[in-house]
């Protein structure tokens, strides 16, 4: 077997994921098939995990759930000991499912709904993260029904913006998360929190964006919130037990990213809390931070067949497969990019530039647009990399096309953890109209 820095061969110099051919994992649960290389996840996880040790803090790895929901990831999630945030019930739900421990779940959204709060609450969730006044209210008439009492944290949008796509930036002020600091919303809601003895409010919560490649955002961060904690401790004698720094780290896609190891992130939060409780004569927090992509990310590999061509005389020709914006829609949603390979043989030198199309009646599903690929022939399998973030979780039945199987890799052996759908699963809930 022979190893490059994005993929490993074996001795047919087939693409290896998790130990496993790439094309017995394609003949074996078919394609399109979403396969996760798990020693990959456990590797980004400790990476983390051994800076947060060496800088000598209390601290807290959340899973971003968002990024890829099954009971599966929980559960090895669960087995390198982490936290997971959800954004929902369902995410919820599947954590419960999957025997998750409660009291390491944070439950995150801008707009839960009472039934959320109530499931959250009857379940001891370890902490709610507060994102809005209405949100507030809501929760108060729930611990107010069920005599219980939670911890919670106030999601604060400290006014900055990272160096990301437009969709994916959620610190600055104009955006529909959390309480704003300048115009005092932030204030408002510390002061309404604090009054209520159902609520112990243990820590501030941030996130800045997503596919962050540089420091400096998350060094911005930590001074807006930590200048925050400092006027709060004067005012009010307050100051968090956990500063929440959101995720958002970056991982590479193309050979253009330039990407930072998750043990720098961590070592500069890491300072820049230090050195500013320090001036600011503050406790140093328990530091919590929350990151998907760069946990699953990397460790997905999309395989696909590929069918029909089209050559037109002076134009790029089109290699279309047999999946697309249906299990990858972020192509199409804000043109993230990736690179691919043929499966069988993927250190062949590229011969062509093609758009990698996808089957669903869209001109937008171009899963590559621009993608370097030997000669390729109906038949062959394509592997699109990095897709472990942000694919199946948003992956829909457009055109009725049922959502691909989902298999974890690891040590030579391999498990489907999602079934692949079916056409009675398409009309499962479709009910008969009866004319009246």
């Amino acid at each position: 077997m022979s190893t490059n820095d994005y993929y490993q061969t074996n001795d047919q110099g087939h693409l290896m994921i998790g130990g496993v051919d790439a094309l017995k994992l394609a003949e074996n649960f078919g394609t399109p098939l979403v396969v996760y290389d798990v020693a990959q996840i456990r590797k980004q996880f400790n990476a983390l995990k051994q800076a947060f040790v060496a800088g000598q803090v209390d601290y807290a790895i959340s899973y971003a759930s968002k990024a890829f929901t099954s009971i599966a990831i929980y559960q090895v999630i669960n087995e390198l000991g982490g936290h997971i945030d959800v954004v929902s019930g369902g995410e919820l739900y599947t954590a419960l499912k999957a025997g998750f421990p409660t009291e390491k779940i944070s439950f995150h959204g801008n707009n839960k709904t009472k039934d959320e709060l109530l499931m959250a609450v009857e379940n001891n969730v370890g902490v709610i993260i507060l994102d809005n006044f209405h949100e507030i209210e809501l929760l108060k008439q729930v611990l107010h029904e069920t005599n219980k009492k939670v911890q919670v944290m106030l999601r604060i949008t400290p006014g900055v913006s990272a160096h990301t796509h437009e969709y994916d930036q959620t610190g600055q002020e104009d955006s529909k998360f959390g309480f704003d600091v300048r115009s005092g919303q932030a204030e408002k809601a510390f002061l309404q929190v604090k009054a209520e003895e159902q609520m112990e409010l243990i820590g501030l919560h941030a996130h800045i964006g997503s596919q962050i490649l540089e420091t400096e955002g998350f060094n911005l961060e930590v001074e807006k919130l930590m200048q925050l904690v400092q006027e709060w401790k004067q005012k009010y004698d307050y100051q968090p037990q956990v500063l929440n720094l959101g995720g958002g780290f970056g991982i590479r896609y193309t050979a253009k990213d330039r990407v930072i190891g998750l043990g720098t992130f961590v070592e500069q939060i890491i300072a820049s809390v230090r050195t500013l409780a320090e001036q600011y004569q503050l406790n140093v927090p328990a530091i919590w931070v929350e990151p998907g992509r760069s946990i699953v990310g990397e460790a997905g590999y999309s395989l696909y067949t590929v069918g029909s061509r089209k050559d037109v005389p002076g134009l790029t020709p089109y290699v279309t497969v047999d999946g697309g914006m249906g299990d990858n829609i972020r192509p199409a949603l804000y043109q993230a990019e990736y690179e691919a390979l043929v499966a069988k043989r993927p250190a062949a030198e590229p011969v062509e530039k093609v758009h990698l199309a996808g089957r669903y009646c869209e001109s937008g599903d171009i899963l590559i647009d621009q993608a370097c690929l030997p000669k390729t022939k109906p038949g062959d399998v394509i592997a699109v990399l990095a897709t472990g973030a942000y694919g199946y979780s948003m992956a829909s039945n457009y055109n009725r096309v049922p959502r691909p199987a989902v298999v974890f890799a690891e040590n030579g052996q391999a498990q489907e953890v999602v079934t692949r759908e079916t056409y009675d699963d398409l009309i499962k809930n479709d009910r008969f109209y009866q004319e009246k």
